[in-house]
């Protein structure tokens, strides 16, 4: 073997491959695409927002008669359904929340991730489920006036605003579940065990130190249970409330003002704003050093429960499983089983055919989308890029109502302006209206997930790849794939089962004869063929059941 040496002051200058890298990705090409796909993900906000420019004589009359009649009642039901869901998310998120973590009793591990079941359920899904059996003839008033000899409504109206407010508390809670689960589990339980052994007792204990740790989580689930509610248009069209979202559409559909519209869909946008502040508030708050001890310590163990205190702690888990998800369900399977025969097989296989394919084109160009943002963050954390991908990122916070205006907005100036172009048919009577919508809202899902699997890749592994002359492309395709499968599945399933839930925006924005499972199952429950609905909604719910289970796996591999 022969030793060549090499004097430090003649060595041979380093290849451009392997010196310091030259092919970072380009700038003047990654920064335009970034900045077009942010705008493209921006518009509609930016559309609603840009109609305060648009002020006429008619759409000032309009506003001012809204303001005048119903606009206040808009306010106050808007302001009284989201007071008493956040109430209700709380009460039950909490309780569960607190129940499965501080305390062991027969049963827990089943019900940490079947409180969770919930989630699977759309609102409006669990609104026609309830409808059909708590109607005045429905089987519980019927089997009631005939037992008991009674006459007339025997139960309260449940097409209500306290109505609906139980509805979305039983599909919400676990928001705050999940998170106040977390926060407790990993950071409240050694606490609790040393102001137990400071001679505090248990009620103190709670309310002094689990709670105070866990409160900036439930303030972030409660919010984010508060923009699904804001959000929302099966529940509160069907159950006749005059929420913002049903005003949108009046706006939009009956009076035929967009601008109006519009006007209406910013104030919309100022409630969640303020709740998207107070979620991001909550959520840096959450911040607490871990204190997790080391398996099979017994600090920070479950208290052990037995006797009653064992039965209510079930009870109180067991109730929300069954007001959420059980009794919907059995709700549902009841006409489905009576109108077996008659049921629109056909047909249903249409529609679960359209809604399968929109909700996978959506998921493929979303993770697309999301993985090309992120890989742009990595390599080019810039101000500007960073300030890109947060703007695509507050898409899920915005109502799908919102949304619809603000496409259609641009269109129809498009259209008045260039009319040769089409642009109200390419975005109306064909798909790319509808998946453009689904990208606004559901972009930010995969973008998260992304972002979190690029999160536990090291800078040292790009670093190694571009020292041996590997490219952006090379990179990307043979070093962050492999280890970004899992998460870019992760995010296509979310993305997937939220397309297939999505209705305000399908209504409006899908293409001609192209009924989705969503809105069949609307459009049968408001022309009160709840047989019928019944197998589109239980469709959903079985979809919606993919991401919980994933869900709960997580959680079952995260020792409590």
């Amino acid at each position: 073997m022969r030793t060549i040496l090499i004097s430090p002051g003649r060595l041979p200058p380093l290849s451009p491959s392997l010196s310091t890298p030259s092919r970072m990705p380009r700038r003047w090409l990654s920064l335009p695409c970034m900045l077009l796909v942010a705008t493209l993900l921006t518009l509609p906000v930016l559309a609603v927002l840009a109609s305060w420019a648009q002020w006429d004589a008619q759409t000032a009359q309009i506003l001012r008669e809204l303001g005048q009649t119903v606009l206040p009642g808009y306010i106050a039901t808007t302001l009284g359904l989201a007071a008493m869901v956040g109430v209700g998310v709380v009460l039950i998120g909490t309780g569960a929340a607190a129940c499965v973590t501080l305390f062991d009793f027969r049963g827990r591990r089943t019900l940490e991730w079947a409180l969770l079941l919930p989630l699977a359920m759309p609102a409006y899904v669990v609104a026609y489920a309830y409808t059909d059996f708590l109607q005045f003839g429905g089987p519980a008033q019927t089997w009631l006036r005939e037992s008991f000899g009674l006459r007339g409504r025997v139960l309260p109206e449940v097409r209500s605003l306290g109505g609906a407010a139980i509805v979305f508390t039983f599909a919400l809670y676990p928001y705050v579940y999940l998170l106040a689960r977390t926060a407790l589990a990993e950071r409240a339980a050694h606490l609790m065990e040393a102001a137990r052994l400071l001679g505090a007792p248990l009620a103190r204990r709670i309310r002094q130190v689990a709670l105070p740790m866990a409160r900036p989580a439930i303030a972030a689930g409660t919010a984010l249970a508060l923009m699904e509610t804001l959000a929302d248009f099966g529940v509160s069209s069907y159950f006749g409330i005059q929420t913002f979202t049903a005003g949108i559409y009046k706006a939009w559909l009956a009076m035929d003002n967009r601008i109006a519209a519009a006007q209406l869909a910013t104030m919309l946008l100022v409630f969640v704003v303020v709740l998207l502040a107070l979620e991001q508030r909550a959520q840096a708050r959450m911040r607490f050093a871990s204190t997790r001890g080391r398996a099979g310590s017994h600090d920070g163990r479950p208290l052990a429960l037995r006797g009653w205190r064992q039965l209510l702690a079930q009870a109180l888990c067991v109730f929300p499983v069954l007001m959420g998800f059980v009794l919907p369900v059995a709700f549902m399977l009841r006409p489905l089983a009576a109108d077996w025969s008659v049921l629109p097989w056909d047909r249903f296989v249409q529609w679960a055919t359209n809604s399968i394919w929109l909700g996978a084109l959506t998921s493929a160009i979303a993770v697309a989308l999301a993985l090309f943002l992120a890989f742009c963050v990595r390599h080019t954390p810039r101000t500007l890029q960073r300030a890109a991908v947060q703007l695509v990122g507050l898409g899920y916070a915005v109502p799908g109502a919102v949304i619809v205006v603000g496409l259609l907005l641009p269109v129809g100036w498009l259209q008045q302006t260039m009319p040769q172009l089409g642009a109200a048919y390419w975005v109306t009577a064909t798909a790319l209206g509808i998946v453009w919508a689904y990208l606004v809202r559901f972009c930010a899902v995969a973008l998260q997930s992304m972002q979190s699997g690029y999160a536990r890749i090291p800078q040292s592994f790009d670093d190694s790849a571009r020292t041996m002359g590997t490219g952006s492309f090379g990179l990307m395709a043979r070093v962050h794939w492999p280890l970004l499968h899992r998460s870019a599945a992760a995010a296509a399933l979310l993305v997937f089962v939220d397309v297939m839930k999505e209705l305000p925006a399908t209504m409006v924005l899908r293409p001609f004869n192209t009924d989705t499972l969503a809105v069949v199952a609307y459009q049968l429950a408001r022309d009160e063929r709840l047989g019928e609905a019944a197998l589109p909604s239980l469709a959903l719910v079985v979809v919606g059941l993919l991401p919980v289970v994933l869900l709960s796996r997580t959680l079952r591999s995260r020792p409590a």
